[in-house]
């Protein structure tokens, strides 16, 4: 009710800083209690969950009997199933917490500027939950064949919380990876970048997304680097070719438009 009165009375949508203050707190309370919720929920399936990402340990073990997940502490096991919680409750959650980031940038948009944001926010919500899921699906094949490095006559004890440590930000990581190029075409489609200026920084870009990858994964895990690092590339560049097409588009509008003025 609030958003309304201020548009009624500010039509330009424009926003003090001290409204700011307030409009972040509420958005980042209500983000907040999702996660909260959605981590409760969680909790309660995060047996299962957990049951399903040491899958690929349980496989290699049964095979070759050189693999073994290990709690190291007392409250490791406790710990574990916390942080899987969490994860849940992020992935959980996200429908409310993206809405929640660009319902705090709509106020200060203009009418147009909106709509683009909303058909981003119903982009990016597939796509994150898409990008768990692929990351899901390819960390099986990970595993693997870093399991292929252990000697034969060696035994591979690996810890929980650094397993599922390299889980999670596998998983989150490629979720978020999925999003990011959406956050490019919607500055483009808003105005203020355009297809030239992406496809210039492709360097930039390919720099920013190893740096990303690699903090996202182990030190030593190269090959998990690039398996997430080849995909976010393909991405950039997809949103490249959205936003030439959206300023060919535009282009194409504007001529029409100045040719319909200087016949009239």
């Amino acid at each position: 009710m609030a958003v309304r009165t201020r548009r009624k009375t500010n039509p330009d949508g424009k926003m003090s800083l001290g409204q700011h203050l307030v409009e972040l707190r509420k958005r980042l309370f209500r983000a907040g209690s999702a996660i909260l919720l959605g981590t409760i929920g969680g909790w309660f399936l995060a047996d299962l969950v957990w049951s399903q990402l040491r899958e690929p340990i349980l496989i290699i073990a049964k095979a070759h009997h050189t693999s073994s997940i290990n709690y190291t502490s007392i409250t490791g096991a406790f710990d574990v199933r916390f942080q899987v919680a969490i994860m849940l409750g992020v992935v959980i959650s996200s429908p409310i917490w993206l809405y929640q980031i660009f319902a705090f940038l709509v106020p200060g948009l203009t009418t147009r500027e909106r709509k683009f944001t909303f058909g981003f926010l119903f982009s990016a919500i597939p796509l994150f939950l898409a990008g768990c899921a692929a990351g899901f699906l390819v960390l099986p094949h990970i595993v693997e064949l870093m399991a292929t490095f252990v000697p034969g006559q060696d035994t591979q004890i690996i810890d929980a919380k650094y397993y599922l440590d390299f889980v999670l930000k596998l998983i989150l990581a490629t979720g978020i990876a999925f999003v990011l190029p959406v956050f490019l075409v919607l500055l483009n489609f808003i105005g203020i970048l355009t297809a030239q200026a992406i496809l210039k920084g492709w360097r930039w870009a390919i720099l920013a997304i190893t740096l990303f990858t690699a903090i996202a994964t182990p030190a030593a895990d190269v090959v998990s680097m690039f398996l997430l690092a080849i995909p976010m590339v393909a991405l950039y560049f997809t949103a490249y070719g959205v936003s030439a097409l959206h300023d060919r588009s535009v282009t194409r509008r504007t001529d029409n438009l100045s040719a319909g003025l200087a016949d009239a």
